[in-house]
């Protein structure tokens, strides 16, 4: 699938999901912009894709806010003079039952969650249409289809497939394609922080019996981003083991 010499922007980078597929892009050749809003987390992955021949550029910025999503697509462009591929993978998860949700925990789930996608293709889609080229790949989750306790996180996925299906429509003929990535469980410091009975009976909900890698994610995310992939947009994949179909 290639991706060799594109420019890839890939946010919420530093760790998991995020550093899987930059990993993955980097090593395939792509100029790698990495973002977080902690720099020693994308410092440590800069170094360690530098030291396998990847070219990884760290940007710390937080593309929540308007002034963060701007200021990171402008950067690659400065450093790299164009940008080819967007991955929007940022995110946060504050789980409760809706009896104990404040406003908070929904506005800051939304906003991390959605309108960081907002922003950043918002940002760069002139970039794409002057190039009549561009690869978007938006970070969903199997819990859009709904996960009790989390109306905060399902709902903000949700929006990210619609984000992704009502932008696909607007920028297709500009050559731009807008695809979504849909994990279920992944095995990243977030789940390692779980108790060992909670991830073992997480897992036993997988029909494939195990839980998914970032480098899972990392493939079909690659694949959209591809040249390969130039006909296909608006589409959601699942990356999930055969959870969205299995019973929950």
């Amino acid at each position: 699938m290639q991706v060799r010499d594109r420019v890839a922007v890939v946010t919420g980078s530093g760790q998991g999901i995020g550093a899987g597929i930059a990993r993955r892009l980097a090593l395939a050749g792509a100029k790698v912009v990495l973002n977080d809003i902690a720099p020693d987390k994308i410092e440590q992955v800069g170094k360690e894709l530098d030291a396998e021949g990847a070219v990884a550029f760290p940007v710390v910025a937080d593309v929540s806010a308007k002034e963060g999503a701007e200021s990171l697509i402008a950067q690659a462009a400065e450093r790299f003079g164009r940008v080819d591929i967007l991955v929007n993978n940022v995110g946060i998860a504050r789980d409760k039952w809706i009896s104990k949700m404040t406003d908070e925990d929904w506005d800051s789930v939304m906003t991390v969650n959605l309108k960081s996608q907002f922003l950043t293709c918002r940002a760069v889609v002139p970039h794409m249409r002057e190039q009549s080229h561009g690869r978007i790949v938006n970070i969903s989750s199997r819990a859009w289809l709904g996960g009790a306790g989390q109306v905060n996180y399902s709902a903000s996925k949700g929006g990210v497939v619609s984000l992704t299906r009502t932008l696909a429509l607007e920028l297709a003929k500009f050559g731009i394609t807008v695809n979504c990535v849909a994990p279920a469980l992944v095995d990243t410091p977030l789940f390692q922080a779980l108790g060992d009975e909670t991830k073992d009976r997480l897992a036993a909900t997988v029909p494939m019996g195990r839980v998914g890698t970032p480098a899972d994610i990392a493939e079909a995310v690659s694949f959209f981003a591809s040249d390969e992939a130039s006909y296909i947009t608006g589409q959601l994949i699942y990356v999930c083991g055969g959870r969205s179909i299995g019973s929950y």
